[in-house]
């Protein structure tokens, strides 16, 4: 049933896709292409499935849609956190360590909604590493199939950490660790593809147009390497500029004063914007190309670079 659903968007994609690359977008104030639609989507995840889904819905208005989504937030939280919850409430339906912030299973809130999309995803520090994936990404599989037997599973590949993040900046790293985003992004880009072949599933490709817009010639950040970081009294920032992450900002400490810290995990503005072009395309089986909705703050023509560069991604991935 799932295949059947997907291949019932093939062709509209394409078509969609098929004007892109010849250069016939639809004008901005077009009406969309196709009957308006709503889409159900139940996300299993954590900050970074937060991050991705940020402004899809404010997409998903702009293309005329309509979107209901059920996200299942905890900060860090692994396969495997989500797995042994389900297990939990399974064998105790009465302890609380089976249920979530708003006092439901994940069983419940499968059967909540007649669900078209639940998405799965590792947690960032670990996604690098394909066993930690195992067998807790089939253990949700199981359970998803189990009580949401019409929903299509995705999954999430997420993003490599910015190319100054801290963790790459480790002099020897342990075996098996990424020494650099290159690698990160290599290695859990092979994970996810590999769980997502043995789960029959699609792949979320984030981390994918995350990649390709990070190492653009053009587009791609930037360390600044005229900033002077030992000079603790300067008010100014490093100059991010086309960040897709967080980044260096000022942490307020106990104290109260003012620290240079640095968040090389986490989208920032346009890193969101771009990880919901991408779940766009995924779930209403569209080009995002000329979209309407602009995040606040982001440039039109860097903007119109992070829509191209999510529709190139999912172009890439194979995923309609």
């Amino acid at each position: 049933m799932q295949n059947v659903r997907i291949r019932m968007k093939t062709l509209a994609f394409f078509l969609a896709s098929l004007c892109f690359l010849s250069g016939l977008t639809p004008a901005a104030d077009a009406p969309p292409l196709k009957p308006a639609k709503t889409v159900r989507l139940l996300t299993v995840g954590n900050s970074f499935s937060e991050n991705a889904t940020r402004h899809l819905d404010a997409l998903v208005k702009a293309a005329g849609h309509t979107l209901i989504h059920q996200p299942i937030v905890v900060g860090g939280a692994s396969l495997e956190l989500h797995a042994t919850k389900a297990l939990a409430h399974e064998q105790d339906p009465q302890s609380t360590n089976g249920l979530y912030s708003n006092k439901q299973s994940l069983k419940q809130m499968l059967s909540a909604q007649p669900w078209d999309f639940v998405t799965i995803q590792q947690a960032s520090f670990k996604s690098h590493d394909l066993e930690t994936y195992r067998p807790f990404a089939k253990q949700l599989h199981d359970f998803i199939q189990q009580h949401a037997p019409m929903a299509a599973l995705l999954v999430h590949q997420t993003w490599a950490y910015r190319v100054d993040d801290p963790r790459f900046a480790v002099a020897a790293p342990k075996v098996g660790e990424p020494a650099k985003q290159a690698d990160m992004y290599r290695m859990l880009t092979s994970a996810y593809t590999t769980i997502a072949v043995e789960l029959g599933a699609h792949r979320l490709p984030v981390g994918d147009a995350f990649y390709f817009a990070d190492t653009d010639p053009k587009w791609g950040y930037q360390p600044d390497a005229k900033y002077d970081f030992k000079n603790k009294d300067q008010a100014a920032l490093p100059d991010q500029k086309h960040s897709l992450h967080v980044g260096w900002r000022m942490a307020k400490q106990k104290d109260g004063s003012n620290k240079l810290d640095i968040d090389g995990h986490h989208a920032g503005p346009a890193g969101e914007y771009l990880g919901a072009c991408v779940w766009y395309e995924i779930l209403f089986g569209e080009s995002v190309v000329g979209n309407t909705f602009v995040t606040p703050g982001l440039d039109k023509t860097y903007v119109r670079f992070l829509q191209e560069t999510a529709h190139k991604a999912v172009l890439a991935s194979g995923v309609k």
